[in-house]
């Protein structure tokens, strides 16, 4: 019990060291002059050792231009401090945000930059985890968007690390930086499992108006292709003598209603979960509706984008607490 308490006592000194710069209720975030690292970069290091080798074979030869030219040099460097520090001071980051993506993909956070004041900030860079940088040169009174990414590692909802804002500007020598952290997450769904025979429950649902270009029996006409048809009903030949993209249409007298229930999948909890996305993939390809049959919850059949986002979004957060 007290080594917990010794760590949570050191956790919270070592945060309150961490100058972190926190987005506000809006999720704006704006780096202020005490929230700003500065130290010399390899090359700063090697011109300071120049400027004192300088000065002390100016002081061993009385050299009155060698103390000209040593202060000159010490003079830019101090003044190449104060334009790297102000580069960072003041700048304003605000996350937008990042599309769903299933466990294992990139999660790709668009991350948007003001400038407020009239003067250009070039040699902005933006650093998540141990990811390579993205640099981008910020003129006045604009603003820049930048895409962070970061590898997913389970499903659920996924934060953004800490980012770390740097410049080197103007001269190289010396490094600014600054931490800030970005209220923003990304939607991971589960990894689809591998294609097998689904055995799952199909119901079939008599139709008065017919189902016209969501059936799968009779061919009734073709239309204009959308994206996310299946590559099975795009009419090839058509596509062959460049009359653009069509798409067959398909109706009947009945519909087929395909249930994915959970406790008809195998395995423990992930590998249900992915057996469920991979029919949720599978049922949207074939252009079938279906629902899902989770414990404590179902969605009843549909089709659509809007119900594929629900299913994966409902097998996503399974099991979290609200």
């Amino acid at each position: 019990m007290k080594t917990s308490m010794d760590i949570l006592r050191w956790t919270t000194l070592l945060r309150r060291f961490l100058r972190l710069t926190r987005a506000d209720e809006k999720g704006r975030a704006t780096i202020a002059a005490r929230r700003i690292y500065i130290l010399p970069s390899r090359y700063g290091i090697g011109y300071s050792f120049l400027l004192l080798l300088m000065l002390v074979g100016s002081i061993n030869y009385a050299s009155n231009l060698g103390f000209l030219l040593t202060f000159l040099l010490a003079g830019m460097g101090l003044t190449a401090m104060i334009h790297t520090w102000l580069n960072l001071l003041g700048l304003e980051l605000s996350a937008g945000r990042a599309q769903p993506v299933f466990c294992g993909q990139e999660c790709c956070f668009p991350i948007l930059l003001k400038n407020h004041r009239a003067g250009p900030r070039p040699g902005i860079q933006l650093q998540v985890e141990k990811k390579g940088p993205a640099a981008t040169d910020i003129e006045g009174l604009t603003s820049v968007t930048l895409t962070l990414c970061q590898t997913s590692r389970r499903r659920g909802e996924m934060p953004l690390s800490r980012v770390t804002v740097s410049t080197r500007y103007p001269l190289g020598l010396l490094r600014a930086w600054a931490y800030v952290e970005l209220d923003s997450h990304c939607l991971v769904y589960p990894a689809p499992g591998q294609r097998v025979p689904w055995s799952g429950l199909v119901d079939y649902r008599q139709s008065s108006t017919g189902d016209r270009g969501v059936g799968a029996d009779d061919f009734v006409g073709l239309r204009q292709y959308h994206p996310g048809d299946s590559p099975c009903h795009i009419n090839w030949k058509a596509l062959s003598k460049e009359q653009g993209l069509q798409t067959k249409q398909f109706g009947g007298d009945r519909s087929e209603q395909h249930w994915l229930d959970w406790y008809q999948a195998e395995g423990d909890t992930e590998a249900r979960l992915r057996a469920l996305c991979r029919g949720v993939l599978d049922a949207c390809e074939h252009q079938q509706e279906y629902g899902l049959r989770l414990p404590g919850r179902q969605l009843e059949p549909d089709r659509g984008e809007a119900h594929r986002h629900q299913c994966l979004a409902a097998l996503a957060r399974f099991g979290e607490t609200v």
